[in-house]
C-alpha cells in the first residue's frame, strides 16, 4: 500500500523558510496521491473493503464505487515520471543545475516514495531590456515598463515570466489594442553569462497580425434585449431597432426601456476599447438582475480600426413566486415554525424596476422553564420597490463601475403577540439608497426611516409584572422614530483569493428626530413633550462600529477577532433609546457564556418572577477572540474568549415598591472595563461552503454583579449542579463572525 511522497531538498541558496515552501511545492506535484484519511483513518478505503465483494452492477457495488476509494498502491507509482516533473519544476524556479532522484521504501507492506532534489544554485537576473522603435505598439509597451514583474536581482522564475505577458497584454488592452495576445510577445533569457545570472530581452514576434498592433475604437452597439437561441432569427432582426443616445436596442416584443441599458453600458461610440469598459458593462448587466445570461462580441468594421459591439441578453423569468415552510429549535427550549411566501416583478415599469411582496407568519413555543406557556406569535408584511439608479427629482445621475446603485422604497408591517403578555404593531417605512463602489465596498444611506410601534393589548399578568420589573415598561412604550441612517461596510474575506490579513468593518450612523423638534412645538400638557399626530417622537443619535481581523494561520486554520463598540445618546423628547434601537449582549453570537439579553452592568436579574430576562441599554462594548483550527475536510474546531457588557447612558431612576432602584449597577461608569463578563469556551464547526453548522459550549470566567468578579477558581467541570448552572451550550448556522 502506497502511503505518500517524502522530498528532500538539498540547496545552500534557499533560507529554511524558503526550503519548507519548496518542499511542500514539490510533494504536492508527485503522483498519484495516497488514499484521503480523515482524522489519520483511510474512511473510504475502509468503506471500499467493506463492500469489496459486491458485483459492480449491484446496490452494494454502486455504493461502494460512489462512496469508496479503492487501495492505492506502489505498482501505480513511476518514479521516472515524478523525477521528470520535480526536475521541471526546480528547472522553472530558476535551479537550472538540478538533479533529482527517487527510490521506493516497504515495510510491512506499506511503501513511501523518497525523492531527493539536489536544486543546486539559484540563477538571478542580471538585466531587462525592451524593444522600442517607432510603432504604437512598442511605444505603448514601453510606458508600461515601470510596473514591469522582472526586477533586476530577482530570482528567474517561468511563472513570473508569465504574470509579465499577461500584465503587459492587460496594459494594451487598457489602451485599444483589442487583437492583441500574451502568445504575440516573447521573452528570451540568456544564462551564458556566468555568476549564475541572466539577461532578458522582450520583444514582438516577427509575425504578429497587423491588427494587433492597431487601437481600435467602438463605432455602433446593439443590444438584443430578449434573446433565445431558439428564436435567434428572430431577436437580432434589426427591423425592430429603436435608437437611443448612442445604442441600438432591438427589442420586438418591447419588454425593456431604452434608458434601462444606457444607465448600464460603459461604452459610448467613438471610445478607444478597453477591457476595463468592456468588463464593468457585463458586470453591470448581470447585476441588474434581469438577465438569466448575458454575453457580447466585437466585430471589426470592414476596412477599418473600428469594432461594433454587440450584446446578447436572455431575460429572466418576469415574475416568480415562492413559499418556504421552516421548523425551528432554539437553545431557550424554544421550537417554532415559519411559513412564509413572496412575489416579484423583475420588470415592473419595464425600466429594469422590482416590485416584490413578501408576508410570513410565525410562531414560538417554549416547553419547559418558567416561561412555559407564553407562547409568541409574529406576521409580518412587506412590500419593496427599487429602481437600479440613482433617483433624484429633476436630476439624471449616471454611474460608473461594475455595480447598479438602487434606489429602494419600503414599506411594512408587523404584529407581535406574546400570549399572556401583550401584542405590538409597528409600521415601518424607508427610502433610500445602496451602492457599492467596489466589491469590497459597500455603502447604503436612508435619508427617510421611519418606524412606528404601537401596543395593541397589554394583558393584566404583564401589568402586575411591572411593579416588580418596572423597567420592563419600556417594551410597550409607544415608539416613534423619525429619523436618517447610513452604514458604511467594508469586507476584505470576498472576491475570492484568502489572504494572511483580512480586515472587516461596518458601521452605522443612525440619527431620529432631529428636523422634527426644530419644526415642532412643545406640546401644551406639562411634560408630555413634543409630539406628531399626537404621537411622541424619540430623538436618539446612535452610533454601532463592528470591527473585524482574521489571521492566517497555516493552510486552513484561521484566529478570528473582533471588535465591537455601540453608544446611544438620546436627547429632548427621550431619556433613553426606543427599545427596538437598543443594544443586548449575550447569546450564540455575541458572549456565548451568558444568556442572549442578560448583561447590563453590574446589574443582576432575579429570576424569581417567571419572566425571562429582557436588559437592553443604550451602549454595549465587546471583544471576542477565537483561534479556528482544521481538523480534516469540512471539520473545524474553536477556542475562544469573548468579552463585553451592555449599560444604560443614565441611571435608571425606577423604583421598586419598596423604594430600592430597579437596576443598580445599570448605568455607564469610567469603571466600565471592571464591569465587563468574560467567558470562555470550545466548539465544533461543519463548513461545507454553503453554510455552518456551529456547536459552541462555553462558561463563564467572570461574572460582573459577583463580590468578587472572577469565578475561575469555582470552575467544577466534573459537578453536575455547577454545568447546570454555567455551562451554556449554542447551537447555530453560521460563525459567530
Amino acid at each position: 500500500m502506497y502511503l505518500g511522497a517524502t522530498v528532500n531538498l538539498k540547496s545552500d541558496s534557499l533560507t529554511s523558510k524558503e526550503k519548507k515552501v519548496f518542499r511542500s511545492d514539490l510533494q504536492g506535484l508527485t503522483r498519484p496521491r495516497p488514499n484521503t484519511r480523515f482524522l489519520g483513518i483511510p474512511i473510504k478505503l475502509s468503506f471500499y473493503n467493506l463492500f469489496y465483494k459486491a458485483k459492480p452492477n449491484s446496490f452494494f457495488g454502486k455504493l461502494r464505487n460512489n462512496l469508496g476509494e479503492p487501495p492505492v498502491l506502489l505498482s501505480s507509482v513511476d518514479l521516472e515520471y515524478n523525477q521528470k516533473v520535480l526536475q521541471s519544476h526546480l528547472e522553472n524556479k530558476g535551479f537550472f543545475k538540478a538533479k533529482v532522484t527517487g527510490d521506493t521504501t516497504v515495510k510491512n507492506k506499506k511503501a513511501r516514495a523518497i525523492y531527493t532534489a539536489n536544486a543546486g544554485s539559484r540563477y538571478h537576473i542580471n538585466s531587462v531590456v525592451y524593444i522600442n522603435d517607432s510603432t504604437d505598439l512598442t511605444q505603448a509597451i514601453a510606458q508600461s515598463v515601470h510596473n514591469s514583474l522582472l526586477k533586476v536581482n530577482d530570482p528567474y522564475d517561468l511563472d513570473v515570466v508569465k504574470g509579465e505577458r499577461l500584465r503587459i497584454d492587460a496594459y494594451l488592452k487598457e489602451r485599444g489594442f483589442y487583437y492583441f495576445s500574451p502568445e504575440h510577445l516573447l521573452i528570451r533569457v540568456d544564462s551564458t553569462l556566468g555568476a549564475n545570472k541572466v539577461d532578458m530581452r522582450v520583444v514582438v514576434k516577427p509575425d504578429v497580425p497587423e491588427d494587433a498592433k492597431q487601437v481600435f475604437t467602438i463605432d455602433s452597439i446593439y443590444i438584443y434585449s430578449n434573446y433565445k437561441l431558439n428564436t435567434a432569427m428572430i431577436d437580432t432582426n434589426k427591423a425592430h431597432a429603436v435608437a437611443f443616445e448612442d445604442y441600438v436596442v432591438v427589442d420586438p416584443d418591447k419588454k425593456y426601456k431604452p434608458k434601462l441599458f444606457a444607465q448600464a453600458l460603459q461604452f459610448n461610440h467613438g471610445d478607444v476599447y478597453n477591457r476595463t469598459d468592456h468588463n464593468l458593462t457585463l458586470s453591470r448587466l448581470i447585476n441588474l438582475n434581469q438577465f438569466k445570461f448575458v454575453r457580447n462580441r466585437f466585430e471589426r468594421v470592414v476596412d477599418s480600426n473600428k469594432l461594433d459591439a454587440f450584446y446578447y441578453l436572455t431575460p429572466l423569468p418576469k415574475k416568480s413566486l415562492r413559499a418556504e415552510f421552516t421548523l425551528t429549535n432554539k437553545s431557550n427550549n424554544s421550537n417554532g415554525s415559519v411559513i412564509s411566501g413572496s412575489w416579484i416583478n423583475r420588470n415592473a415599469l419595464k425600466a429594469g424596476e422590482h416590485l416584490s411582496f413578501t408576508a410570513y407568519v410565525g410562531s414560538e413555543t417554549q416547553f419547559s422553564g418558567n416561561f412555559k406557556g407564553y407562547n409568541t406569535y409574529r406576521t409580518d408584511a412587506e412590500v419593496n420597490f427599487s429602481l437600479p439608479r440613482f433617483f433624484i427629482p429633476f436630476t439624471d445621475i449616471r454611474t460608473r463601475g461594475g455595480y447598479v446603485p438602487r434606489t429602494n422604497l419600503q414599506l411594512g408591517y408587523d404584529i407581535l403577540n406574546r400570549r399572556k403578555l401583550y401584542s405590538l404593531n409597528q409600521y415601518r417605512f424607508a427610502f433610500g439608497y445602496a451602492w457599492q463602489e467596489s466589491p469590497k465596498v459597500r455603502h447604503e444611506f436612508n435619508p427617510i426611516s421611519i418606524n412606528y410601534v404601537q401596543p395593541l393589548n397589554v394583558t393584566k399578568e404583564f401589568r402586575d409584572s411591572l411593579v416588580r420589573t418596572p423597567y420592563l415598561r419600556h417594551i410597550i412604550d409607544s415608539q416613534f422614530i423619525l429619523g436618517s441612517t447610513y452604514q458604511y461596510n467594508y469586507n476584505d474575506l470576498v472576491g475570492g483569493a484568502r489572504k494572511s490579513n483580512s480586515f472587516f468593518f461596518n458601521g452605522l450612523v443612525d440619527v431620529s428626530g432631529n428636523l422634527a423638534g426644530l419644526f415642532v412645538k412643545e406640546s401644551a400638557s406639562a411634560g408630555s413633550g413634543k409630539r406628531i399626530a399626537n404621537a411622541r417622537f424619540d430623538q436618539y443619535i446612535k452610533f454601532d462600529l463592528d470591527g473585524r481581523y482574521y489571521r492566517k494561520i497555516g493552510v486552513n486554520s484561521t484566529w478570528a477577532n473582533r471588535v465591537i463598540v455601540g453608544y446611544g445618546a438620546p436627547y429632548g423628547n427621550s431619556y433613553q433609546l426606543p427599545y427596538i434601537k437598543q443594544f443586548f449582549s449575550g447569546g450564540n453570537n455575541s458572549i456565548r457564556a451568558f444568556r442572549s439579553r442578560s448583561l447590563l452592568g453590574t446589574y443582576l436579574y432575579p429570576d424569581t418572577t417567571g419572566f425571562l430576562p429582557d436588559q437592553t441599554g443604550d451602549m454595549r462594548v465587546e471583544f471576542n477572540t477565537e483561534y479556528r483550527p482544521h481538523i480534516s475536510g469540512p471539520l473545524y474546531g474553536a477556542i475562544f474568549i469573548d468579552a463585553g457588557n451592555t449599560w444604560l447612558k443614565t441611571r435608571d431612576t425606577t423604583r421598586l415598591p419598596n423604594g430600592m432602584p430597579a437596576r443598580p449597577g445599570a448605568e455607564f461608569t469610567k469603571d466600565w472595563m471592571k464591569q465587563l463578563a468574560v467567558g470562555a469556551g470550545v466548539g465544533l464547526r461543519v463548513d461545507i461552503q454553503l453554510f455552518v453548522i456551529r456547536l459552541d459550549v462555553a462558561f463563564p470566567l467572570r461574572k460582573p454583579w459577583e463580590q468578587n468578579p472572577w469565578v475561575i477558581e469555582q470552575i467544577r467541570l466534573h459537578k453536575k449542579e455547577w454545568r447546570q448552572a454555567n455551562v451554556v451550550y449554542n447551537l447555530a448556522i453560521g460563525y459567530p463572525f
